[in-house]
């Protein structure tokens, strides 16, 4: 978000922030025309297409995802999950069905991990809350590792998506896809990363080197041709152990026409 909250880009569009089942929420209602929407909600949103080439992904652990057990993995038969993000969700449901082979019983429950563990043997916890847990006390499980770990593949948790009815409204020649994409990479320079690890590092009450690793290495930015292949292979797995829809094709917003008078 970088040249929306620090250049020009924002002139261009009215923004508001929410958690990511709500950005998938209002383009389903048609309140928001784009959004950073959970890889998921993908399934489940009809007609929409994709920003190409900026995500949010994984090709290593993501730390921020992570399946959090009082008892040993195989000993688990109750997972309380965070519905904030339904791609978590749904890649906890995979890894249990395709991988870790057991059946467990799934609640839904306010991301408050005291309370999800006094009732469950696990909890899926997401965003800050699983970055500043203190994984000496618990027995942790990164989804992202465990997923490259079977797949081989990197793990995409959100990209930017589009309403098809929305893009009657752009200007000739605007070039959606370049202002993300030019965003991602301004706020990805050095000197712009230092501005947001003083920021951020105070308000997560983290180091400012554990949120310099996390914005610079357990987060990848861009839709690569892995990254697809990784998004794909989890469609088929998600729609075969029933924690998705099957997903529509992946369609990508065309490059803008030249504007001539």
């Amino acid at each position: 978000m970088w040249d929306f909250e620090h250049g020009t880009a924002a002139a261009n569009f009215e923004i508001s922030y929410t958690l990511p089942s709500r950005c998938a929420a209002a383009l389903r209602e048609g309140s928001a025309d784009i959004g950073i929407i959970p890889a998921a909600a993908y399934t489940s949103i009809p007609d929409l297409t994709i920003l190409p080439d900026v995500a949010i992904a994984s090709r290593q652990p993501v730390r921020s995802i992570l399946l959090v057990s009082k008892v040993p993995l195989d000993k688990i038969r109750s997972v309380a999950l965070d519905t904030s993000s339904m791609t978590s969700v749904a890649l906890t449901k995979v890894l249990f069905a395709m991988w870790w082979r057991r059946e467990v019983t799934f609640s839904a429950m306010n991301p408050d991990l005291d309370r999800m563990l006094e009732r469950n043997d696990a909890a899926l916890v997401i965003g800050d809350p699983a970055l500043q847990i203190e994984r000496s006390r618990y027995l942790t499980f990164d989804l992202a590792e465990e997923w490259i770990r079977f797949t081989g593949k990197p793990f995409v948790f959100a990209f930017w998506a589009v309403r098809v009815a929305a893009l009657d409204e752009l200007r000739p020649g605007q070039d959606l896809a370049r202002t993300f994409r030019d965003s991602r990479d301004h706020g990805l320079e050095p000197q712009n990363l230092d501005q947001i690890v003083r920021e951020w590092a105070p308000k997560l009450k983290l180091s400012q080197q554990d949120v310099r690793i996390y914005l610079t290495e357990n987060i990848y930015y861009q839709l690569s041709q892995d990254c697809l292949q990784g998004l794909e292979l989890f469609y088929s797995y998600a729609f075969q152990c029933q924690a998705l829809p099957s997903a529509p094709e992946i369609r990508f917003l065309d490059a803008p026409k030249p504007a001539f008078k």
